[in-house]
């Protein structure tokens, strides 16, 4: 899934009036905007060829494309680029009057909703919205998944059939499971997010009889059998610090991984990055560890770990071999903000340790 972020946003004029709606949008937000030779100006970029060209480059690269032009155009432009819709980045079009914003692609997951709602405020002008959850003025369950940086098994059936239920006037559930994420203090604020058309359910033990469906916000790997059918939504809120020997594989590593979430009952998508010292940046197992497990692979200083080691058991071996005398305990908790959770794993010469991020 793709998140719009604002210094990734493209914007494309293809006359004096886009240039001059441009320059209002950059005074509100940091934008790479491209123009014809022609038309170049101080703060903005030639196309590379054609507008149609450079649009096919920013594609691959960008979160958002901001088209000041015609929609047909954009269209046939970015027909035979688009993948995904999990993947495909925001496009949004802008007359060049500045009088109506289009969200034209990737409205949910890519943000283009949101981004044409606030271009559409700076400009004050109409945001044109035409996804069914949004035009009936309901949440959506993509959209969730976005605010709460969270997961799903079958994330693109279970989107389709929980919004499809929706727009239907059906009756779906929403239940936060609080009990699930490690310390017993710490809530989702459940009332920061846009639930929308979902009805809140207080107990798994008091599910109404008339439900259609239900969506759990959780961490846990498993869920009680349930008399309705059941959607997990699953944030990413547990990091993991490792340390590991010189060449350790990834075999070994995912099952050392898989084994410590499910000691704690962590369901595998709860994950949100992994973490270890610099001098394992190019250590092959990590790395494959991380793009296998879809999570940002971060790495610390030995500076900043030997900062935080005093809270922990140290090795001898660990520290002449990498200069700090524990690496997963350290690593984790900066990761967590002193977070962590439960027991260090050690075997086979892998040392593992949760922590829980907020």
């Amino acid at each position: 899934m793709s998140i719009v972020k604002p210094e990734s946003m493209a914007v494309f004029c293809l006359t004096p009036g886009g240039i001059r709606l441009a320059k209002q949008l950059q005074v509100h937000l940091p934008l790479t905007c491209f123009c014809s030779e022609k038309l170049l100006e101080p703060g903005f970029q030639a196309f590379n060829g054609s507008f149609a060209a450079t649009v096919r480059d920013a594609f691959e690269c960008y979160t958002a494309l901001i088209v000041i032009g015609a929609t047909g155009m954009t269209v046939r432009v970015i027909a035979p680029l688009l993948k995904d819709k999990l993947t495909d980045p925001a496009v949004v079009v802008i007359d060049e009057r500045g009088q109506h914003v289009i969200s034209l692609l990737s409205g949910h997951v890519g943000g283009a909703n949101v981004l044409t709602r606030y271009l559409a405020g700076v400009l004050g002008a109409d945001p044109v919205i035409t996804t069914a959850t949004d035009v009936n003025e309901l949440a959506a369950l993509d959209s969730l998944a976005v605010q709460l940086d969270a997961d799903m098994h079958d994330f693109r059936q279970s989107v389709k059939t929980v919004n499809q239920m929706l727009v239907s006037d059906q009756r779906v559930g929403l239940f936060w499971d609080h009990g699930s994420l490690p310390e017993p203090a710490n809530r989702w604020e459940s009332d920061r997010y846009d639930t929308r058309g979902f009805i809140t359910i207080e107990s798994l033990d008091q599910i109404p009889t008339d439900l259609d469906a239900l969506v759990v916000v959780s961490l846990r790997d498993q869920l009680p059998d349930l008399v309705v059918p059941v959607f997990k939504l699953v944030p990413r809120r547990i990091v993991a610090g490792i340390g590991c020997r010189r060449a350790t594989s990834f075999q070994l590593l995912i099952q050392l991984l898989q084994q410590q979430l499910s000691r704690y009952a962590f369901d595998p998508l709860a994950l949100k990055a992994i973490g270890s010292v610099s001098i394992k940046e190019d250590e092959q197992g990590l790395k494959q560890l991380s793009t296998c497990c879809r999570v940002p692979f971060q790495v610390f200083s030995v500076d900043a770990l030997k900062a935080q080691e005093h809270r922990f058991p140290a090795s001898e071996f660990v520290r002449n071999t990498v200069g700090v005398g524990a690496v997963s305990q350290p690593v984790a908790w900066l990761m967590s903000d002193g977070h962590l959770i439960g027991d260090t794993l050690r075997q086979q010469g892998v040392t593992i340790t949760l922590g829980v991020s907020h």
